[in-house]
């Protein structure tokens, strides 16, 4: 009896899931909310814990970055790394995803990547590189960003979850695993890449273009597109500032003795240090920079943080009344497997990327198993990181539409059955990588 009711609870989780996918954004946290009633209401299991230091951690990181998108900060980092990637144009398939990497993993959105697209397809296309092998890996390269960044909403899920007995796994832990993996996943990828597709002499749409005439041939000379923004003193000052925040954080992650005593006695843990930061860095652009307080709500930064944090709530809502009703089996069962292959457990982030486009969802929902099933954490946070590759596995991803779209050769696809779109093998290749040397990284220092 309690197999059968155990199966039918997991079905309802799956399809609350399946159902929100299907809704996408706030739609998520609508089928989790609503999932948790079904548990409740229904099948009588005591209702989990919505994940609240998750969520205030997203709100106050999505409050600051959005003061600074709001002052130009985000446009003052943008025309940054626009200049670092003209620096290399014949390193361009390397150099474009890792400066992607970064910026994203600085400001703990992927949105930075929309103005430098252009720049990355006129570079590429100026030194006779296809402008889909440096465009694709970009893009699939800010999803592993955010495993990395200290003020993502996918590191707010985990540090939630690693940053407690039994694990007392910070978040300096987790970026010292993250970091290194996802750094040497882009280089590798970056070689393979780089060899995917014909090159432009070679491609016969291309030259086809170019022969009637709707395309000019690649040229080294004259100037180069610049990313599409406007630069200002307060965009500057508001990046500084932020990254100064950003700087703060990983600085009290490594030096607990720097931070302030809890009612224990013990120093604070990394939830309230980040909230409290994140807030402390808001005002200071405030006071100093004068973005409009009222645009807040209008910025880009903020309408992606909300509906992450709806989705979030829901989802994470929903697993941990699940997780918390059944801990027991899963750890007998499920632990048994992923003792024997713990590959599942990156499979199972990986597909939830894929489903939900949202790597701190896959966090609150996959993880948790992963734990209660006994992974070592050094080698669950590896596996984590690479995982996040998934949410371009599908061509469905602003990002990637929008690299389509700046793409005048026409080299970067999103085609027509699933699996043919240019993001479709780069997704695969970075992601196996990463995972591969993240639970190598994890294994050997992955240790609080």
């Amino acid at each position: 009896m309690e197999t059968v009711r155990f199966i039918l609870e997991l079905v309802v989780v799956l399809g609350c899931i399946v159902m929100g996918t299907r809704s996408s954004g706030v739609g998520l946290g609508l089928w989790g909310g609503s999932g948790v009633a079904i548990l409740v209401f229904v099948f009588q299991e005591p209702v989990g814990s919505p994940p609240v230091d998750a969520l205030l951690i997203v709100l106050s990181v999505v409050l600051a970055s959005s003061m600074m998108q709001s002052a130009g900060g985000i446009d003052w980092m943008v025309s940054i790394a626009a200049k670092l990637i003209s620096r290399s144009p014949k390193q361009i398939t390397l150099v474009a995803p890792l400066v992607s990497f970064l910026f994203s993993a600085g400001a703990g959105t992927s949105n930075i990547l929309y103005p430098l697209l252009p720049v990355i397809q006129d570079v590429a296309y100026r030194n006779n590189i296809r402008p889909s092998r440096p465009l694709s890996l970009s893009v699939v390269s800010t999803g592993v960003a955010l495993a990395c960044s200290p003020v993502s909403a996918a590191m707010a899920a985990m540090v939630t979850l690693t940053d407690v007995a039994p694990y007392n796994f910070e978040l300096i832990d987790i970026i010292k695993v993250t970091l290194p993996a996802a750094i040497v996943g882009i280089v590798l990828a970056s070689f393979i890449v780089s060899r995917l597709g014909k090159d432009i002499a070679d491609d016969p749409e291309i030259q086809a273009k170019i022969a009637a005439g709707t395309l000019q041939a690649p040229k080294t000379d004259g100037a180069l597109k610049a990313a599409d923004v406007t630069v200002t003193t307060q965009g500057r000052n508001a990046a500084l500032i932020f990254f100064a925040g950003v700087i703060a954080i990983v600085v009290l992650g490594l030096f607990k003795g720097l931070r302030p005593l809890d009612g224990d006695g013990d120093p604070l843990s990394m939830t309230p240090i980040i909230e409290i930061v994140m807030f402390l860095a808001g005002t200071l652009i405030l006071l100093i920079c004068r973005p409009k307080v009222s645009e807040i709500p209008t910025m880009t930064v903020f309408r992606a943080g909300m509906v992450s944090a709806i989705a979030l709530f829901g989802l994470a809502w929903l697993t941990d009344t699940f997780l918390s009703a059944h801990q027991q089996e899963i750890a007998n069962t499920v632990g048994s497997w992923v003792a024997a292959l713990p590959w599942i457990f990156a499979l199972g982030v990986f597909l939830v990327c894929v489903l939900t486009t949202s790597q701190s969802t896959a966090t609150r929902t996959v993880v948790p198993i992963g734990l209660a099933a006994g992974i070592p954490i050094g080698l669950l946070t590896g596996m984590w990181a690479g995982a996040f590759a998934g949410i371009y596995l599908l061509p469905t991803n602003g990002s990637q539409i929008a690299a389509a779209n700046f793409d005048e050769s026409g080299s970067t696809k999103l085609g027509t059955k699933l699996v043919d779109h240019s993001f479709f093998v780069p997704t695969l290749v970075l992601a196996v990588i990463t995972i591969i040397f993240g639970a190598i990284f994890g294994l050997l220092w992955g240790t609080a």
